[in-house]
């Protein structure tokens, strides 16, 4: 089925009504607090309030005033989008729902006493936690690079600021320069992400420095939609990009921002541009609750993405460690709807049905050519599993690359509005 707005929201208006059900007022209504306020967060946030119908009070903790989407901060780069299309804020959610929206970081989770600590000093109660704080990075990931350094080598996976200092720094380079990108081991946020960004580098540096040069040190034998992405490297960028994979030294990569270079298996390059995406983990806030594991990430149950640590918190999308989903905006946003009913169920004593979740992840190669990729997916007892799922394919006529594209687009304003209202 092709995805666009109306259908986006339509399908999710018509998954509401069916998992909806006669809500049980309390006289002292249940309180759940969702931490952060992005993809999963807010999806969780704004279902709740609003299926419930007033019996459950709503409290979103976000730092930010405006959130910008990783998802499509790619096209940015590339120049498809204008940066305030990114940007989303929370006016609606407070208006239009009842949900109290509070701009804090949250700095602790007191289990016992079910409070979660803000930074201002203040603590707020919770009968329900819903913890959706996406990443961080793991420190000491790559050699010679950590948050200190970022604004020589930005990151540029978490989008804002970090996004633009990305970009400005592709177009200050000079001609015949060198962009270079460290991509990140499995698991980590988005697994198109970086070679979709590689592709609007090159699409940019096709136009504006077609003599520069993109190298890419990859840890990880494989990526996410390979075989699509190297072919239309092949048609459109012939001889920009480079990827050196663990067989060529791409898993033995430190870097020195001060002199700007990549030390890639003891040989250092000198490099104009250097996007350091670093291993990663959950948000803070998921360890400091105590519902991580050893290896960073928060293990759930698919029944309701509840934590396997604490049966009052559920956590969500690129923080949990769930199964056979990726981490990816359109994952966090599917999970936050089985949350939310979950919820829902717990407080007021509405029916929970058989969770179902989705995912497709779209990437722009270049002008038109637009791949997907994406499963369906239900819980078990062991994991979230993948039930089927497609993949372009390569050799598709421009009509098809075309049309994914287009979709992809209808998809972003759909669950945009489906996320912030």
């Amino acid at each position: 089925m092709t995805l666009n707005r109306r259908v986006f929201i339509g399908s999710a208006a018509a998954a509401t009504a069916v998992l909806s059900a006669p809500m049980v007022r309390a006289a002292g209504r249940p309180k759940v607090v969702v931490i952060g306020g992005g993809a999963g967060g807010a999806t969780a946030a704004r279902y709740i309030a609003k299926d419930s119908d007033g019996a459950i009070d709503v409290t979103l903790i976000e730092p930010t005033r405006t959130y910008y989407t990783c998802f499509f901060s790619n096209l940015y780069l590339g120049g498809f989008r204008e940066f305030a299309s990114l940007g989303h804020t929370y006016g609606k959610l407070a208006a239009e729902y009842g949900i109290n929206v509070v701009h804090d970081w949250a700095v602790g989770v007191d289990r016992d006493a079910k409070t979660v600590a803000l930074a201002s000093g203040s603590s707020v109660p919770y009968d329900r936690l819903v913890i959706s704080p996406g990443i961080d990075f793991v420190d000491g990931a790559i050699p010679g690079w950590d948050l200190s350094t970022q604004n020589k080598m930005p990151h540029a996976y978490k989008a804002g600021s970090q996004t633009q200092l990305l970009k400005a720094q592709i177009e200050a380079m000079p001609q015949g320069g060198v962009f270079a990108m460290i991509a990140p081991p499995n698991p980590f946020r988005c697994p198109p992400g970086p070679y979709e960004r590689v592709s609007m580098v090159a699409h940019y540096l096709k136009a504006n420095n077609p003599t520069a040069k993109i190298l890419i040190a990859d840890p990880k034998d494989k990526f996410s939609k390979q075989g699509l992405f190297e072919d239309g490297w092949t048609r459109h960028y012939s001889g920009m990009i480079e990827r050196l994979g663990p067989d060529f030294g791409g898993n033995k990569v430190e870097v020195r921002p001060d002199t700007m270079e990549l030390v890639i298996d003891g040989e250092a390059t000198k490099v104009d541009v250097c996007n350091v995406i670093p291993a990663q983990k959950a948000g803070r806030i998921a360890e400091l609750a105590g519902v991580t594991n050893d290896a960073g990430w928060a293990p759930v149950s698919g029944f309701g993405m509840v934590s396997k640590m604490d049966e009052n918190i559920h956590v969500l999308g690129d923080a949990s460690a769930q199964g056979d989903m990726p981490k990816s905006g359109f994952s966090a946003n599917s999970q936050a709807k089985v949350c939310a009913m979950s919820v829902r169920g717990a407080l007021t004593g509405s029916k929970v049905f058989p969770p179902k979740f989705a995912n497709t992840c779209w990437s722009l190669i270049d002008t038109d050519d637009g791949i997907k990729v994406g499963a369906s997916y239900e819980a078990t007892d062991e994991k979230i599993a993948s039930t089927g799922g497609f993949v372009s394919q390569n050799g598709e006529d421009a009509a098809t690359r075309k049309a994914t594209y287009e979709e992809s687009i209808g998809w972003y304003a759909g669950i945009s509005a489906d996320i912030f209202g």
